[in-house]
């Protein structure tokens, strides 16, 4: 990937629990200031690469690069620093139960700034905004259906303003309606705010909507990667499997920037919050 700027480089990754061996020489460019999805089939090890990432998990052997910098070699206190560079937007949203949505929003600005009480609410309520949430600061979560609690995740996770975000199955137990809009949103703040997003998913339709960059990960190896386009062309035959077992009838699988932010849609801003 000469002359694209790279943020996040895996290089040779490989790791084992027990007999399992479930990444197997991971080699992965992450561009700045785009969206790159990894795909694949539930074990394939994509919630093992993203823990790796951020360094929640070290690898057996090869390298985890951030702007060249191997975090799998930091002691604890310099990662921390690395991982404030990083938001995350959790498989289940993962909210405070007795938190409402203003104070779950505001929890890390609290714990890593010292802003003052006007400063955090007036930043929470832009949070808010960008997520389509306006005026939900006292709900709780119990409230909010699993849209909505996505949404509140993204606010979350946006709300140190970090350079890199990482996004767990973002779509995962919605149904397909609530999942676009989630998607629309995870395209229409990227346009914006110009973060590096990477996003895990089995979701193939609507994350080839939104990707820059797609990689495919089998059986503990990337096995495709470029354009969404380019993937969807691929000759191999795990690529074409993965792909046909999730094809809608009538529905070619493409990237247009233009499909994610139709009208009426969250994208455009008229659709109701899910």
């Amino acid at each position: 990937m000469a002359g694209e700027d790279i943020v996040i480089r895996v290089k040779g990754v490989y790791k084992t629990f027990g007999r399992q061996k479930v990444l197997k020489g991971i080699n992965l460019a992450v561009e700045r200031g785009k969206i790159t999805v990894i795909i694949g089939k539930s074990g394939s090890g994509k919630s093992v690469l993203m823990k790796h990432l951020i360094g929640l998990l070290k690898p057996d052997k090869g390298e985890i690069l951030v702007d060249e910098v191997d975090i799998s070699r930091l002691d604890e206190s310099h990662l921390n620093d690395v991982r404030k560079r990083f938001g995350m937007l959790f498989q289940e949203a993962a909210l405070f139960d007795s938190m409402t949505v203003e104070e779950n929003v505001a929890f890390p600005v609290r714990e890593h700034t010292k802003l003052s009480d006007g400063e955090v609410g007036s930043l929470v309520d832009e949070k808010l905004r960008q997520v389509g949430l306006v005026g939900f600061n006292d709900k709780m979560p119990s409230e909010l259906s699993g849209g909505m609690k996505k949404r509140v995740g993204l606010a979350r996770a946006l709300a140190l303003d970090p350079e890199i975000v990482l996004f767990d199955e973002p779509t995962s137990a919605l149904d397909p309606v609530i999942s676009l809009t989630i998607e629309e949103l995870i395209k229409k703040t990227q346009m914006k705010l110009k973060k590096t997003y990477v996003v895990i998913s089995h979701d193939i339709l609507g994350m080839f909507r939104i990707a820059d960059k797609v990689a495919m990960l089998y059986e503990g190896e990337i096995v495709a990667f470029g354009a969404p386009d380019e993937v969807r062309r691929s000759d191999l035959p795990a690529v074409k499997e993965f792909l046909e077992a999730t094809r809608v009838p009538g529905f070619a699988i493409g990237h247009d920037s233009q499909e994610v932010a139709r009208p009426g849609s969250a994208a455009g801003g008229g659709a109701e919050p899910q």
